[in-house]
């Protein structure tokens, strides 16, 4: 038997048939659009599976389970997408939509962060271990946590938003409505922000030069990059966006202690220049002076194939 994920993304909706060795055998994507109504996204979704299906020579006689992986808050013992920032769903029945466009009935339906640090824990750079935590660094901060290959969710689904935690108190304004969040100093989007008061203040820094005078271009990337080769205000800036990022996933692994804590997303992809120092400094404020065991902190693996699998193995 066969189970498929859908993972829906305020860009892409990208959904895969999974085998029971954790596999993708057949995958694809179609655009979201996801200023249409619900029922058309849902609509998409379904003739998604439905083609991957026939492609892999499959019918839905073949599937035990159809995952759903959403944005936002998701009730998941009702199969509901209380609310979703990006795509029109609040309170919506998105587990029977889906059940009925697709004329299957055994659906569930995941947060998206929740779902992806699952496909990590079950198939990925978690395997084999009991407690394992996955931060994604995006245009938010994500975050996942899977115990003894169960996701913890809190209660109603409500839980794990480890990047609502407060690192700086009435720092920066974050979109949830609190000041000085994790997500405001650790996602990409913070990240463009600090680079871009770098630039403003260092006219003859060479992130000028990278992103051909125009601020605008700034990505998270330009000061990783311009620090390789030896921009002092650079690499202020990676240096300050350590020092937030270790503060949160020092209080992550405070709370939590998991066996292993996964990076993943766009700013994970710098390698040595951001997971060496900032596994120096996470140690330095782990609680318990090197004498209690530490958590392994390391680079996510499956890429966007995570929530996929994460979604087809919710349950």
């Amino acid at each position: 038997m066969y189970r498929i994920g859908i993972d829906l993304g305020g860009t892409n909706i990208a959904a895969g048939i999974v085998d029971g060795d954790y596999k993708i055998v057949s995958k694809g994507s179609v655009p979201t659009i996801a200023h249409r109504d619900a029922d058309e996204i849902v609509k998409d979704m379904a003739a998604l599976c439905k083609a991957l299906l026939k492609d892999a020579g499959l019918t839905l006689a073949d599937v035990e389970l159809v995952g759903a992986a959403s944005p936002g808050n998701v009730d998941r013992d009702l199969g509901v997408v209380v609310y979703a920032n990006n795509i029109k769903m609040k309170n919506y029945p998105l587990a029977e939509k889906l059940g009925k466009a697709l004329g299957f009935d055994k659906i569930e339906v995941e947060n998206d962060a929740n779902a992806a640090a699952l496909g990590e824990a079950i198939a990925g750079c978690g395997k084999g271990v009991s407690s394992f935590v996955m931060v994604t660094l995006g245009t938010g901060v994500g975050g996942g946590i899977v115990i003894d290959g169960k996701i913890y969710s809190g209660y109603k689904g409500a839980g794990a938003e480890l990047g609502h935690m407060v690192i700086e108190h009435n720092g920066v304004p974050c979109t949830c409505g609190r000041r000085g969040c994790f997500e405001s100093y650790s996602s990409a989007t913070g990240l463009i922000r600090m680079t871009r008061n770098k630039m403003l203040e260092d006219k003859s820094s060479s992130m000028w030069r990278l992103v051909e005078g125009d601020i605008d271009r700034v990505s998270g990337r330009t000061a990783f990059k311009a620090a390789a080769g030896g921009d002092k205000s650079a690499r202020e800036v990676c240096a300050e966006y350590i020092d937030y990022l270790s503060c949160g996933l020092a209080n992550v692994i405070n709370v939590l202690r998991p066996e292993i804590l996964a990076l993943g997303g766009g700013v994970s992809h710098e390698g040595p220049a951001l997971m060496e120092p900032l596994i120096e400094r996470v140690l330095s404020e782990s609680y318990g002076g090197g004498l209690v065991p530490m958590t392994e902190i390391v680079q996510a693996t499956l890429g966007n194939d995570a929530g996929i699998i994460g979604a087809a193995y919710i349950s």
